[in-house]
């Protein structure tokens, strides 16, 4: 049924790469040319236009058409991960919740339950696996480019008509690369023609509704030759020194001449399989050889086989069904020293080889690039003549029992011991309003945010707002839009810092190098600003240079400029002003307003080097992809600094449909923090906030410090700005 596609096993061994632009004329010429073709077979041309336009090609199917794993993956590999304990567990668990089920629809089309969901398990995971791939993207790419179009335009046409027809919807609709879906993957041509309604609501539903999708695999099977109460196959023993190339699914005998060639149950007593008649005619399959496992099988494989033309694929399903009934699964060994090896213990190698300190997401049991490269390296150390990166039984015994090696620190290095200023106690307890007049300019006033007294700055661009406690944006909104910043509506009474907005974390970063007598993050997010100066740029945006008062026997001066416009810019300037070089630390501490922050994700710091604050920064780990709470490694939470980091970061945000852009010049580091729900909880002024911000901070911090030479200074840059998403 799913000629030419991949099944579980394309997640586990391939990545799906990039989309690659195509021409986009040559796609669209292809498209129009097979609208007469979808007008024959009853699409509308109303219908086509809708269902094609805005298409654009995704290049990187057309590699997939040479690497599906059942041609490509040794056996013992691929049934290792496709007939594992789990999906037996999980098979015989769903065997009992769908009994009733699993029943009606045995008796309806005349195939054992066993087999149903056996091509359930396989197919999808139970339901769990459908695929990404948006089907008319991939099949229409399939139909344009690399080689079997013809099959594939065929496909395309079939969904077409399904969409137009109202028997599905476009929304949403993913699947394979080559354009299976659903609970057991049925191209869409075979759809058309196969698919049942098995729960009576008058559609046939092969996405949403687990009885539609068991009915019409029953009913597949059935018209491909399904012939009730009889079996498979059987796994057998044969002699030693037999002809192997007798073997072969097409190449039939009755039971009787096998027999005479000494073939037996691999069990042992008669080859006489239940179910069959004496004469039954059999093929043999040796599919890793005359060494490896045996099998006679029967008519129902081919049905089976039918479904994929694969063998690996179709002993996958057979074997499963056969688990799934009690069976022990296969006993002849296979003729390798390196046996494949299930999820369970997939996640055993994952937790050891992070371990050993590789860096490879969680043990999640999906065997990647990253788990690959990993177990490249210790096959490397092992002294393994051919590291071949393959997660099997052999690697997995070795490192079952190889030493642990010491794990490796980061040494951070220390910036200047700051003592606390002597004036800081009484700056800290001062008034928190405006210290100096306020300038005269259209725009700018004096406000009051949640009792933070503040500046208010209204420009044709945007508005903002920037307390005088700590010298802390508050708030910045472009015009037409929503705030960029997020504020905490249960911040505590001043002094306690300002929880949200843009904090100024200056001349450290948390206590990065201090004592115990110093407080977090700096000395100027607790002690009142002075607004040194205001203008207004020819188009409407608002320059202001912000100062923190001069704190005692610190070297250090500091100023501050905000730019409101369009975009939101911000430069913290320090000077040394001492005889001495200082070596700092500093961050612009942003909390993003989002619309939940499990949701949201970062790109612009794939590859970058991190530590992680869980860690106590003790081991540098690479970023795998854009960033999100979801990470595997330590979902829900984050609390990293970047190192040598980029400079530009886009805060993706469906929820909210805009993206955020981070611009920033002279950071070396950035700062990506979200404390998570358990952490959240003990913070009184976020608790169940945590989901509506996230924190990425423009930072020298960690190993990036800053030295300044005397009368020398640095200026550390951010933009912030917003886009339609």
């Amino acid at each position: 049924m799913r000629p030419f596609t991949g099944s579980l096993l394309g997640a586990l061994w391939l990545a799906s790469g990039p989309v690659v632009a195509a021409p986009q004329d040559d796609f669209d010429r292809c498209l129009a040319t097979l609208q007469p073709q979808a007008l024959k077979q009853g699409v509308s041309a109303a219908g086509f236009t809708r269902l094609t336009a805005g298409l654009t090609p995704d290049l990187s199917v057309l590699p997939l058409l040479d690497a599906q794993p059942e041609f490509t993956t040794p056996l013992w590999d691929y049934l290792a991960a496709l007939v594992d304990t789990q999906r037996v567990d999980d098979g015989r668990a769903r065997l009992l919740q769908h009994r009733d089920l699993l029943a009606t629809v045995s008796a309806q089309y005349g195939v054992d339950p066993a087999t149903i969901v056996a091509v359930w398990g396989v197919e999808s995971d139970y339901g769990r696996v459908f695929g990404k791939r948006p089907l008319l993207q991939s099949l229409a790419t399939l139909s344009c480019n690399g080689r079997r179009q013809p099959f594939f335009r065929g496909e395309l046409l079939a969904l077409l008509k399904l969409l137009d027809a109202g028997d599905l919807s476009a929304d949403g609709l993913t699947g394979s690369w080559a354009g299976a879906f659903g609970h057991t993957q049925f191209m869409p041509s075979t759809y058309a023609r196969i698919a049942v309604d098995g729960d009576g609501d008058g559609r046939r539903d092969l996405v949403a509704s687990i009885p539609d999708a068991l009915a019409s695999t029953a009913n597949y099977l059935k018209q491909a030759g399904w012939r009730t109460g009889q079996p498979w196959g059987i796994e057998v023993k044969i002699p030693a020194g037999f002809n192997a190339s007798q073997a072969g699914r097409t190449n039939r005998k009755p039971l009787s001449a096998w027999r005479a060639q000494g073939i037996v149950p691999i069990a042992g007593g008669a080859l006489a399989p239940a179910g069959l008649p004496d004469d039954a005619n059999a093929a043999l399959l040796l599919p890793t050889g005359a060494n490896g496992p045996a099998w006679l099988v029967f008519r129902n494989y081919d049905a089976i086989y039918a479904y994929n033309a694969a063998e690996s694929y179709a002993l996958a399903i057979a074997t499963l069904a056969d688990r799934l009934r009690g069976g022990p699964g296969i006993v002849a060994a296979w003729p390798t020293d390196d046996p494949g090896i299930g999820r369970t213990e997939r996640r055993e190698l994952q937790t050891l080889l992070l371990g050993r300190g590789h860096d490879i997401g969680a043990a999640d049991g999906m065997v990647g690039t990253a788990t690959r490269r990993a177990i490249q390296v210790e096959q490397q150390a092992l002294g393994w003549p051919d590291p071949d990166g393959l997660a099997g039984q052999r690697i997995l015994t070795a490192l079952r029992s190889a030493p642990p090696l010491p794990k490796t620190t980061t040494a951070m290095p220390d910036s200047t011991v700051f003592s606390l200023p002597p004036n800081h106690a009484r700056l800290v307890q001062s008034p928190a309003a405006p210290s100096a007049a306020l300038p005269k300019l259209e725009g700018l006033s004096i406000v009051d945010i949640q009792g933070f007294p503040a500046w208010k700055v209204e420009t044709p661009l945007a508005t903002a707002a920037i307390s005088v406690f700590g010298g802390q944006l508050l708030s910045f909104t472009p015009k037409g839009g929503q705030d960029v910043l997020w504020l905490s509506p249960t911040a505590q009474a001043l002094p306690t810092p300002i929880r949200g907005g843009s904090p100024v974390c200056w001349p450290y970063f948390g206590k990065q190098g201090q004592g115990s007598d110093v407080p977090s993050h700096g000395f100027v997010r607790n002690v009142p600003w002075t607004l040194q100066s205001a203008q207004r740029d020819a188009d409407g945006s608002v320059v202001l240079t912000l100062t923190p008062p001069v704190l005692e026997n610190l070297d250090l001066r500091l100023s501050m400029q905000l730019r409101i416009g369009r975009t939101l810019d911000q430069r913290l300037v320090t000077e040394n002003v001492g005889t001495q070089p200082v070596t700092f630390t500093q961050a612009l501490h942003n909390y993003f307003r989002v619309s939940d922050a499990m949701q949201v994700s970062v790109s612009g710091l794939d590859g970058l080097t991190y530590l992680d604050k869980f860690e106590n920064y003790a081991t540098p780990r690479t970023q795998q992809g854009d960033w999100s709470l979801n990470d595997p490694r330590d979902p829900g939470r984050s609390d990293r600094i970047y190192t040598q980091a980029g400079g530009r970061y886009l805060l993706k945000d469906p929820g909210l449909k805009r993206s955020i852009e981070i611009t920033t010049q002279g950071s070396r580091s950035l700062v990506a923090w979200n404390p998570g729900e358990a952490g959240a909880a003990k913070m009184a002024d976020v608790g169940a906030g945590w989901r509506n911000y996230v924190c990425l901070e423009a930072a020298n911090a960690g190993p990036d410090v800053i030295t300044l030479a005397p009368g020398a200074r640095h200026v550390l840059q951010q933009t912030l700005a917003t886009r339609p998403l």
